[in-house]
């Protein structure tokens, strides 16, 4: 057996106004807080929740948040190490890396490098400075070249880049810039997400007052087929619904959770899988640390899937893949609903395999849900 590791780091500098992820600025912690007043002692924290995961051996840990290039690499480091230690690695673990790319220096990424990261995911959003101004993302489009050039001669032998399509102002043109800009880079990687309106967010009020237009779902529709072409045109192969990459740099971590194997979060709010149970931790990093110095558990609350549960998950995740779901996972209506997708050219069925095309990808969500009821 293997076990994957999830390792959130919940704090950022700056709230951005999407963002409805399990993330504190120093001072929502504490007024007038630092950083490093309010994370000198989590990592420590990790480390006692580690002591509860199971042992299996380890193919991959990703590090995301909120910003987890603001923790000092030799911190994140002893979590590394604790895990290899506690846990095995695989020979070829993947260690992958959340960054901002105003956060990271030479020396820095050079650092990350040593304590045995070897993937970085830079979140890039946008080349347009008037959608990074609405999305409220405080780096400079200019600096993220500068920090994928720089992650690339520290050693990161995987650098994939995160964007997003659909904010409001934003129009097919910026958004075909934004990927041509992406394309440029030295990476090997590139995840591509719909914006979603979260109820509660600084961007969704401003939307509902009436200050920005809510985005276009048709304009949406069409970015996510330019982007889609525009990867296949350079070499970057899609293989799940919002990822694309170059021959053997998919995020295997990220495949992991698609094919529903067994990881660990580790930290406030981090949800786990173990052997169709899943569990999550209590959501404030303040609590989160306190229970665990108190030798208490810090998850919040679990549940254990039923079998019908796990398939209808096994048809959920699987459909977004490359791979597609084969059809012996599904009863003979199931396969019946599809064919009409089919017909209609959003479905493809060979070798026993359904999978999904391009236009297919656009209502993954609306065919799951017709398939599972």
């Amino acid at each position: 057996m293997v076990l994957s590791f999830y390792v959130h780091i919940p704090y950022c500098m700056k709230r951005c106004g999407y963002c409805d992820f399990n993330t504190y600025t120093p001072n929502e912690l504490r007024e007038g807080a630092t950083l490093e007043i309010v994370s000198n002692d989590y990592i420590d924290a990790v480390l006692r929740e580690l002591d509860a995961a199971p042992r299996d051996l380890v193919p991959t840990i990703f590090f995301g948040g909120g910003t987890p290039s603001l923790i000092p690499p030799d911190d994140l480091g002893r979590v590394i190490a604790a895990i290899k230690a506690r846990n095995g690695l695989t020979e070829e673990c993947e260690i992958t890396l959340e960054a901002n790319p105003d956060s990271v220096t030479a020396e820095k990424l050079k650092g990350y490098i040593a304590v045995g990261f070897n993937r970085i995911s830079f979140g890039m959003q946008s080349s347009k400075s008037h959608v990074l101004a609405v999305l409220d993302r405080t780096h400079n489009p200019d600096n993220v070249k500068r920090a994928v050039d720089m992650a690339r001669a520290a050693g990161f032998r995987s650098i994939s880049v995160d964007l997003i399509y659909g904010t409001p102002g934003e129009s097919l043109d910026d958004w075909r810039e934004t990927v041509t800009a992406a394309l440029t880079l030295d990476i090997d990687h590139i995840s591509a997400y719909a914006l979603i309106l979260e109820t509660g967010t600084k961007l969704a009020a401003r939307i509902k007052r009436g200050d920005l237009s809510k985005p276009d779902d048709d304009v949406m529709a069409d970015m996510y087929l330019l982007v889609d072409q525009l990867c296949e045109l350079h070499g970057f192969s899609w293989y799940e619904l919002s990822n694309w990459s170059k021959p053997g740099h998919e995020c295997r971590h990220n495949v992991a959770y698609w094919q529903n194997k067994n990881w660990w979060g580790l930290g406030p709010g981090a949800h786990s899988h173990i052997d169709s149970k899943r569990f999550w931790n209590i959501k404030h990093p303040t609590v989160y640390k306190q229970r665990l110095f108190d030798d208490e558990s810090p998850i919040a609350d679990s549940e254990q899937l039923s079998a019908s549960q796990v398939k209808d998950e096994a048809i959920l995740l699987g459909i977004r893949m490359r791979e597609g779901i084969s059809l012996e996972l599904l009863e003979p209506r199931q396969v019946e609903l599809l064919a009409n997708y089919r017909e209609n050219g959003f479905v493809v069925l060979e070798q026993e395999r359904a999978l999904l095309t391009p236009a297919g990808r656009l209502i993954a969500d609306r065919i799951v849900r017709e398939i599972t009821i």
